[in-house]
């Protein structure tokens, strides 16, 4: 397996003739120093912030994330030009993507920066590539692996994870049944066996190499898909959003309308203990009623509460959103209602309230939530949601990442565009 490289087309001589006569036709004019506010893409953001979109074309991008001199490394879900990690570089440091790499043959999602290592996950495994002094992978072609055999089902299958300050690794290990139904889907499974090795979050060592699943203990138990996921910092705990089942009205049309199918459940943001059972299959929150109700797999109506001792989300978003990535901001080059709180990216639109594919902020204070979430960043569709006729879906944000600098980084893995936003 080779590195490979893509390098910029530079036209220096055509650059170098044009900044000299600008320079020569305003050299005689003063000018004031004036802040300006560029956005070169359709998105919409609040006044005073910039997106560029600084990668395009760049394939099924999911999660990514920014080294400490500013290289930006997404993981592919399918493999392009036979490779899965891209690496983009800004060689000469003017702001602008110089240099292309792409390395790895196992597509995933995961992707971290952590100390002296570059961390990555496929759909079964977690791995890590050492860096040099200068933050440089050293052998793209020799990952190590940290841990394999994680189970692959085919459907939400992806090994997002996250790493906190003693070396834990927690992998979430999705489920690939929606609500655990039994064969002929008329119920649930009684005990649900897919707990055993999914629907929840692992926890392994990333300092320990060749572990299997059964070197590791399952963290939280009761999370469908948590695609989102992060170590904070700040609370010394791990967050995570989970993706809510569906098929209400679908599998039980004398209980749910299909307009309630549009509403419920909740997509939910936790912040997780060891041992937390976040209630999935049995239970599923409802953001209408406020409550968590029993899953009528498992004999719930619509309205009976829910039975197990279950976590509470620290807040409920619209149904069917798709919480894929969560990020908390500790830079200063954003304004101060955005430190410490939280950037999700949602890569999947609401049917009844006609929203998605955004980028929402939760603002907190303390550790905890502190007031209502936002929309940040809007517009990845390309078209009004309300108003859809003729529109053709341009993006989908996946993953988010922060910069040294400050700066928040977006990928997008259905136009396969990487999107930087300033302040």
């Amino acid at each position: 397996m080779k590195l490979i490289r893509v390098h910029r087309n530079q036209f220096l001589f055509g650059t170098t003739l044009a900044l000299t006569l600008l320079f020569l036709a305003c050299k005689s004019e003063t000018k004031p120093s004036v802040k300006t506010v560029s956005n070169e893409t359709n998105l919409k953001a609040p006044d005073g912030f910039s997106v560029h979109e600084i990668g395009k074309d760049l394939g099924a991008v999911r999660h990514l994330t920014v080294s400490k001199n500013g290289d930006i490394y997404a993981n592919r879900s399918v493999l392009k030009d036979d490779k899965a990690i891209v690496l983009l570089k800004d060689t000469d440091k003017d702001g602008t993507i110089d240099e292309q790499q792409y390395f790895a043959d196992v597509p995933g999602t995961g992707i971290l920066v952590k100390d002296n290592y570059l961390y990555a996950s496929s759909n079964s495994a977690v791995f890590r590539y050492r860096l040099n002094d200068n933050q440089e992978v050293t052998d793209p072609e020799n990952p190590e692996k940290i841990v394999d055999g994680l189970i692959d089902m085919g459907a939400d299958n992806a090994k997002p994870f996250a790493i906190d300050n003693n070396d834990n690794l927690y992998v979430t290990i999705g489920s690939w049944n929606d609500a655990c139904r039994d064969n002929d889907a008329s119920g649930g499974m009684m005990p649900c066996a897919i707990l055993d090795s999914a629907g929840g979050i692992w926890k392994f060592k990333a300092d320990e190499l060749n572990q299997s699943f059964a070197d590791g203990s399952r963290y939280v138990t009761g999370i469908k898909n948590a695609v989102g996921i992060t170590w904070n910092f700040k609370t010394n705990s791990l967050f995570a959003t989970d993706h809510g089942r569906g098929g209400l009205h679908n599998f039980y049309p004398e209980l749910y309308t299909q307009k309630q199918d549009g509403e419920l459940p909740a997509e939910t943001l936790y912040e997780i203990k060891e041992g937390d059972n976040a209630g999935w299959p049995s239970t599923y929150f409802d953001p209408i009623k406020n409550k968590r109700v029993l899953a009528p797999e498992y004999g719930g109506d619509g309205d009976k509460e829910g039975e197990i001792d279950a976590i509470e989300p620290l807040m409920a978003f619209p149904a069917h959103l798709g919480p894929n990535d969560l990020l908390f901001y500790t830079g200063n080059m954003f304004p101060e209602k955005y430190r410490n709180g939280a950037f999700i990216a949602f890569h999947n639109q609401s049917p009844e309230l006609k929203i998605g594919f955004l980028v929402a902020f939760v603002p907190f204070k303390d550790g905890k939530p502190s007031g209502k979430w936002e929309i940040f960043l809007d517009n990845f569709a390309g078209y009004d949601l309300k108003n859809p006729e003729g529109g053709t879906l341009l993006h989908r944000p996946c993953g988010l990442a922060q910069g040294p600098d400050g700066a928040l980084y977006v990928c997008d893995d259905f136009g396969g565009s990487i999107f930087k936003i300033t302040y």
